[in-house]
């Protein structure tokens, strides 16, 4: 059976570490070979410090790839099971690249809808474009509960308290100021209904997340500890619209 895939996160940065660590390991190699005889213990030392640079350039791209293989499913699926389900929800996935929080969300749905908009920047996940999330949905069943758009976090194509439930994964930190990324937490408040909840999975900038979301009017906001997926610190943030 065909297997959905929900992309690798940070491509570049995985490419290059993995390039950079056997660049190390290569060039530890050429290096005590061309001075074993003549300076055996500086070689072996060097070459030991190269080394290890490598392997912890290795290490560190192989963590990112299980965290975007394994350890985000398990981590999309925690934060939709702190939603009580009803089965009728409008949802709305604010960056929703190739469908992860989106389809999961469809999946607990019956008669709702969930709506993934995004702007496809192919340098944050790999095979980012609207066709990805199409192609998922259908894998896992639920393309007839899934409807995609094009459009910026910042300036939402939807009229006030259109969403029960708003979902956002590691995708607001790629705006890049804060006066910016204040303009998507109001987009977010503003299209989520009364009563509505929202979870936002990001790094860096939780914290302002939060104070921005108690600013505009939100309660029960919460923030959970600290995972350290992709190697940085990673957190989610919940809360509801009164």
């Amino acid at each position: 059976m065909p297997q959905p895939d929900y992309g690798l996160d940070a491509p570049k940065l995985v490419r290059r570490l993995a390039v950079r660590g056997g660049f190390l390991i290569a060039f530890a190699v050429v290096l005590y070979l061309a001075n074993r005889n003549t300076s055996p213990g500086t070689a072996q030392a060097l070459t030991a410090m190269l080394v290890c640079i490598g392997v912890g350039f290795f290490i560190t791209a192989g963590f990112m790839v299980w965290s975007s293989r394994v350890a985000k499913l398990k981590l999309r699926d925690r934060i939709l099971d702190g939603f009580s389900w009803r089965g009728d929800e409008n949802v709305l996935d604010v960056g929703c690249g190739r469908g992860l929080m989106l389809i999961g969300a469809a999946k607990r749905l019956k008669t709702g809808k969930a709506t993934g908009v995004d702007t496809w920047q192919s340098d944050v996940l790999s095979g980012n474009n609207p066709e990805a999330p199409l192609r998922n949905a259908k894998t896992e069943g639920v393309e007839n509960r899934i409807k995609i758009e094009s459009a910026d976090a910042r300036k939402l194509p939807f009229g006030a308290s259109s969403f029960d439930v708003v979902v956002s994964s590691l995708a607001i930190h790629n705006i890049q100021s804060g006066p910016e990324r204040a303009k998507a937490l109001r987009e977010i408040a503003r299209v989520l209904k009364p009563g509505g909840r929202v979870a936002i999975f990001d790094t860096f900038h939780t914290s302002e997340y939060a104070k921005g979301l108690q600013q505009l009017g939100l309660t029960e906001v919460k923030l959970s500890s600290i995972s350290l997926l992709w190697c940085l610190p990673c957190r989610t943030v919940t809360a509801r619209k009164p």
